[in-house]
């Protein structure tokens, strides 16, 4: 039975994906978005928005817009944030008044025009470092980022001074909170399933690892890394990557972050629950930056290696997605091999201004990056 769903956030690019799914399964839908400069530079686009979907373009903080969008809605997928570990670290009041203040907005705005589920868009980020095992064999999931530096090495170690060996993590490690975007996105995904759920209103939360696909914002330095990365090769400039590039992440095709969302719309054991939404498979940065140039033909565009650290990041953290298969029937499509080589392809027709070492010098000013 066709639905209409608010999609907040909907321009974005996970968003974009969202609205033209729920289109093509026949549910009505609506987007509000605030078009912000540094994701959509040239506003309003049919790619961004299409032509037959009704946009309120607004803030997400905005009560009465959020009012007039949840009319007659009966379900919402709450994409609408400020992304960027690095950025979150000096634009705090922004993070926080964008992420958090616009869901709590969006939770008031639920107590007098209610919807049946609300899906919200968590982060990896909220759990820090993820689970690691000791040689001992006993799992850790409490570890904090070492001060170390490259001279005495990247990895945490246990107490025996021997590298602890990085695992998937589940939706059970404790979280902790490495940057003010992750304190942010635990949030947001608190607030949906705690303050909707006291009015009838069912919530759900997908952490979702590192989404990459067709949409992503290329001139925009925090965005998702393998976009970074492409921005620099369109520009024909060598990808940096920080530390030493062993870091380990689990990058997730944005076609399966999709189908995740739909069932986690859909699926009558999903509310009030936490989903993993990853790939099931790790991969190091440094191989991300090498494959990425291989695909565009620049292989001669080798990874350049800064040698430091940003403030808030973490050094390896990939997921476990086995409650998302047992319980959403959620099933990942794209390799991250497999797709890699469509993605390069459309980075090649796209026109972006490389903004990554702006980013990096305003980190840097900033005492971020050490």
């Amino acid at each position: 039975m066709a639905e209409r769903v608010l999609v907040t956030g909907g321009a974005g690019f996970i968003g974009r994906h969202v609205v033209r799914a729920l289109l093509a399964r026949g549910d009505e839908v609506r987007v509000l978005d605030s078009l912000i400069d540094q994701v959509h530079p040239q506003g309003r686009t049919e790619e961004a928005v299409p032509r037959d979907v009704e946009l309120i373009e607004a803030d997400i903080r905005d009560g009465d817009a959020l009012r007039r969008a949840l009319s007659g809605v009966d379900k919402a997928v709450h994409l609408a944030a400020d992304v960027g570990v690095g950025q979150s670290m000096y634009l705090i009041d922004r993070y926080v008044s964008v992420n958090e203040g616009g869901t709590a907005a969006l939770c008031q705005a639920l107590i007098d025009h209610p919807v049946k589920r609300v899906v919200v868009a968590s982060s990896m980020s909220v759990y820090g470092e993820g689970m690691y095992r000791a040689a001992d064999g006993t799992l850790m999931d409490n570890v904090l980022r070492p001060a170390r530096r490259e001279d005495t090495g990247w990895d945490p170690v246990g107490p025996d001074g021997v590298p602890l060996v990085p695992v998937a993590t589940p939706e059970g490690k404790r979280c902790n909170l490495a940057s003010v975007y992750a304190i942010t996105k635990y949030t947001q995904e608190r607030l949906v399933l705690c303050a909707p759920p006291a009015y009838g209103i069912e919530g759900v939360a997908l952490r979702l690892f590192n989404v990459y696909g067709p949409g992503q914002a290329l001139s925009n330095p925090y965005t998702g890394v393998l976009a970074i990365f492409a921005s620099r090769l369109l520009h024909r400039e060598r990808p940096l990557v920080f530390e030493d590039g062993q870091q380990r992440r689990d990058f997730v095709h944005v076609d399966d972050v999709v189908q995740a969302f739909l069932l986690a719309l859909d699926s009558p054991e999903a509310p009030g629950r936490v989903f993993n939404v990853g790939s099931g498979i790790d991969v190091s940065i440094a191989e991300v930056a090498a494959a990425a140039a291989s695909a565009m033909a620049l292989p001669e565009l080798t990874p350049e290696f800064v040698g430091k650290a940003r403030s808030g990041d973490i050094r390896h953290c990939f997921g476990d997605i086995s409650l998302a298969r047992e319980v959403l029937g959620f099933r990942p499509t794209r390799s991250f091999a497999d797709a890699l080589p469509a993605q390069m392809e459309w980075v090649r027709r796209q026109q972006a201004t490389d903004r990554v070492l702006e980013a990096r010098r305003e980190l840097e000013a900033r005492g971020l990056v050490a």
